[in-house]
């Protein structure tokens, strides 16, 4: 188990007529530049503490409840604010707070508004089961008097 951890393998597939030293050095020099530009480049969206604090910007944060995690999350992807999620577990309940970087605190605002503004209409609109069982009781009182009026005599005699 140990030789797992500490040995990594890379897999190379290289298309070649003939196979040389000068091919195979070309080969780990791509794949050298490669990996050091996608190590380089900086994260977006959701990320750590850590690789926000990389991007050389000043961080501030807010507290966010929570019930409203994940809708935060996507409205943060929808308009491209790196930020970093941390919870405060000293505090009963636990708290949540949303790090981002200073420069995006405009478009964090707009964000804002955009989810405050999506959840009071989704708190607005009436529940579709709360619907379905009110149509099932009004429902069950039409069918009652329906019953009534179907074994009533017609008051002929034969």
């Amino acid at each position: 188990m140990q030789e797992d951890i500490t040995q990594k393998t890379i897999a190379l597939a290289i298309k070649t007529a003939k196979l040389d030293g000068r091919v195979l050095q070309a080969a780990f020099r791509k794949l050298l530049q490669t990996y050091r530009k996608k190590r380089d480049t900086p994260h977006h969206g959701k990320q750590t503490l850590k690789q926000l604090m990389k991007h050389g910007a000043g961080v501030s944060n807010i507290e966010i409840t929570d019930a409203n995690i994940k809708s935060f999350a996507s409205t943060a992807k929808k308009y491209g604010i790196d930020f970093s999620l941390k919870k405060d577990a000293t505090t009963q309940p636990p708290r949540y707070l949303v790090f981002f970087k200073g420069r995006d605190a405009d478009v964090l605002t707009a964000a804002f508004k955009e989810f405050t503004a999506k959840k009071l209409t989704q708190e607005q609109k009436k529940s579709v089961r709360h619907e379905l069982t009110q149509a099932k009781q009004e429902a069950k009182t039409v069918n009652v008097a329906r019953d009534k009026v179907k074994n009533m005599d017609r008051g002929r005699e034969l």
